[in-house]
């Protein structure tokens, strides 16, 4: 399976993005709905962080850094999930990058065994 994340641009402050995670190659057993999926980001110099996580059954979960300002979301006949990112800040400057897992536990980066190759999100002042 592929994942291919995209929709990453340079906004300003105050501005929206949303991001794309669409799954393509997979087996028969290997459905896009069966996994849980997440989407982290890097900034320079920084350690992958969690962003925020779409179970199979449609529970998200949120970073605090981004509660309320993005929004997961999973449309499994095109096997495609999305980051609605509002408000953006400086701070949420990153490669943001998609991943899914088979796993209950949605926050860890190890827990994820495929990952996409990642978008740049560029956000000025």
């Amino acid at each position: 399976v592929q994942l291919q994340a995209f929709g990453g641009g340079l906004v300003q402050a105050g501005d929206s993005l949303r991001l794309s995670c669409a799954a393509s190659g997979q087996s028969s057993g290997h459905s896009f709905s069966m996994y849980n999926m997440g989407w982290f980001r890097q900034a320079p110099g920084k350690e992958r962080e969690f962003v925020a996580a779409i179970s199979w059954s449609g529970d998200t979960v949120y970073a605090d850094s981004v509660k309320g300002r993005f929004t997961i979301s999973r449309d499994n006949t095109k096997n495609t999930m999305y980051l609605q990112m509002n408000s953006l800040k400086p701070g949420d400057t990153a490669v943001y990058y998609c991943a899914r897992n088979k796993r209950p536990r949605l926050i860890e980066a190890n827990m994820y065994d495929t990952w996409g190759q990642g978008t740049q999100v560029t956000v000025s002042s």
